[in-house]
């Protein structure tokens, strides 16, 4: 016999604020409350008949399976968390406590949407992330693979695409792309390009979802059927202004983005943009550090190191190489006579022809003032450094035209070789200016007769 309270224990349980489910042994509902619809988004007649395991996220059914399976053992659940896809797309955190009624052959699990609260955990936890990879990361293509990694936690970004541009107007770089169907972003008229380039010149958010009526002019075929993936843009904003943008698609699963993941992920980006900018600054500091300033050709400091590593490959391999000491004669002239510009013309002249007379796997830097140092990382027969040196006076003897100014460049270049004139650093630059000066001399020496 019923008890006078059985009639409106429903209405009691669509009171409820958290969501209340009964699932037979098959794993289909057969009984929801009220505010199962404001969770899911289906209205019960949707959701009785329905398989529960269909509306858990992809990702968390195999753990849902394996607890329900413990349920069903005898096993009761408490704080058991997983997520569901909303009947819009949106992505839901449920926290459940769950038992099984043997009697009725029910599982019977009372539901709590703790969405917002894992929201907060993620952006707090995706920061921290973020902070620890820039400070980490070796380089910008490390701190990308970590961004993905991070971003790829709490949302879909299978494909996932990081565009940089530069206040000159330059085409945008891409860095990093990730593209299961493996196509280039920069080719002409591609979409990552287009999206990319949009949300760089808006510097707002742009999310494409299915069936979207207000989707950006020139998008709406990217969105045009109900099986399209999402996309979401957002830009890499810092004090300085958009530096770039971030690019996300979403997979073959179905799972839509939602304003919520917008807004996430604009949150992040924030921060990616302010490590991307300390990284970049980093590494021009070190490239200025390594390079001259004038012509961009490596100074010094970064001759010595290369000529390091030179010698200890070729000691290791009992190779050959060779140091070239080049000074321009008369260059002072030059300055007096035409300017300092004229003479700074001149000098990145000088580095662009040098450049060009050697390979790509040797290095031709600048030692100060109007002297240069030619570094062949290995020499044989088919280098021979004399031949080099030759080809250097006659491709630096060609006549330029500097600013209106005509003039041609006559060079004294001293040799060392290793091992023949030593095995050390110092001792190959000195043989080779004490070379060079010895060829000045004798140039001089020429013309005065």
């Amino acid at each position: 016999m019923a008890s006078r309270n059985s009639a409106p224990l429903a209405s009691y349980i669509d009171l409820l604020l958290d969501a209340v489910c009964a699932v037979d042994k098959q794993g289909t509902f057969v009984f929801i409350s009220a505010a199962c619809e404001q969770v899911f988004g289906y209205t019960a007649d949707e959701l009785i008949g329905q398989r529960m395991i269909d509306l858990v996220h992809p990702a968390d059914r195999q753990s849902t399976l394996d607890a329900a399976r413990e349920i069903m053992g005898g096993e009761p659940k408490l704080n058991f968390e997983n997520r569901y896809v909303r009947k819009d797309g949106r992505v839901v955190h449920l926290l459940w406590s769950a038992r099984w009624s043997e009697v009725d052959q029910l599982r019977i699990a009372v539901a709590r949407d703790i969405t917002g609260r894992k929201q907060a955990e993620s952006r707090q936890a995706a920061l921290y992330a973020i902070s620890e990879a820039a400070h980490a990361a070796e380089d910008l293509l490390a701190l990308f693979k970590r961004i993905h990694s991070i971003i790829g936690e709490w949302l879909p970004a299978l494909n996932f695409t990081v565009a940089l541009c530069d206040e000159h107007g330059a085409p945008l770089q891409f860095p990093y792309h990730v593209d299961e169907a493996g196509c280039s972003p920069d080719l002409p008229g591609a979409v990552t390009e287009r999206l990319c380039t949009e949300v760089i010149r808006s510097g707002q958010p742009l999310l494409l979802t299915p069936g979207q009526h207000t989707a950006a002019a020139g998008f709406e075929a990217l969105v045009s059927s109900q099986d399209s993936p999402c996309w979401l843009g957002v830009p890499l904003s810092s004090q300085n202004g958009t530096i770039g943008a971030v690019l996300v698609k979403s997979g073959p699963d179905g799972l839509r983005y939602t304003e919520q993941d917008q807004e996430l992920l604009h949150f992040v980006c924030a921060q990616v943009a302010t490590a991307i900018e300390r990284k970049q600054l980093h590494a021009r500091l070190h490239h200025m550090a390594r390079h001259d300033a004038l012509t961009q050709l490596p100074n010094r400091t970064l001759l010595r190191e290369r000529l390091k590593t030179a010698l200890t490959a070729a000691h290791l391999n009992d190779g050959r190489m060779a140091l070239l000491y080049v000074d321009l004669d008369r260059f002072k002239e030059v300055n007096d006579t035409h300017g300092h510009a004229i003479g700074d013309l001149l000098l990145q002249a000088v580095a662009h022809r040098l450049k060009s007379c050697v390979t790509g796997s040797d290095t031709v830097a600048r030692m100060g003032g109007d002297e240069f140092v030619v570094l062949l990382h290995r020499i044989d027969a088919g280098q021979d450094p004399e031949r080099v040196a030759a080809n250097i006076r006659q491709v630096l003897a060609q006549p330029l035209r500097l600013d209106g100014h005509g003039m041609s460049i006559q060079t004294s270049i001293g040799i060392a070789r290793y091992p023949e004139h030593g095995s050390e650093e110092s001792q190959l630059l000195r043989h080779a200016d004490e070379a060079m000066y010895g060829a000045k001399r004798r140039d001089r020496r020429r013309l005065d007769v």
